[in-house]
């Protein structure tokens, strides 16, 4: 038996509606078709991505000094400059300026739970 690589990421979440919207209206991803209760599953390639309801015991709000510290979740754009332009004028909180990375020109945003998120340009 082998492992072929991930296959799906979901970030636990205090309000799913809100992080939905947020993922949908900000970032431009679309929802999925169906997705399981309490989650909100979006259309991404190659790897599916959710938002969902924390599992019992899981409480992001406490998690200090922010959710999903030590996990890169990086996603990829056609225009990370111009994304990072709208949501800075937005005011979302951006945590690493637009900066040329081996992968692209890339930056880094807090969502509303906080989880650090880096959008990259595709290539």
């Amino acid at each position: 038996m082998t492992v072929t690589g991930p296959d799906f990421v979901a970030l636990q979440v205090t309000d799913l509606e809100r992080s939905a919207a947020f993922y949908a209206g900000t970032l431009g991803l679309r929802r999925a078709p169906a997705g399981p209760p309490g989650a909100v599953v979006f259309a991404t390639t190659p790897v599916a991505f959710a938002v969902r309801e924390p599992l019992p015991g899981v409480d992001p709000a406490a998690a200090r000094p922010r959710p999903g510290l030590g996990v890169a979740l990086w996603l990829a754009a056609d225009d990370s400059q111009a994304l990072h332009d709208r949501m800075a004028a937005d005011g979302v909180t951006i945590l690493a300026p637009p900066a040329d990375t081996p992968f692209g020109r890339a930056f880094t945003f807090a969502d509303p739970d906080g989880y650090a998120v880096t959008v990259h340009d595709a290539r």
